[in-house]
């Protein structure tokens, strides 16, 4: 026969969102600072088109 489960305690809930919380706000902190670090030209890492010609180039 089924048996229900023991409830999860508020401070283990409160445990799992705060981890998914923090892993949220890094990854969010690191793609504004990829995207700051695109828009003034120090990224290093990338290859982008940086000007509208090199687009019509890459797509002929």
């Amino acid at each position: 026969m089924a048996v229900p489960k023991k409830k999860t305690s508020k401070g283990k809930r409160n445990q799992r969102h705060a981890t998914w919380k923090a892993k949220a706000a890094l990854a969010a902190q690191k793609a504004l600072s990829i995207g700051k670090a695109v828009l003034s030209g120090r990224a290093q890492g990338f290859i982008y088109p940086v000007n509208e010609s090199s687009v019509d180039e890459v797509e002929s």
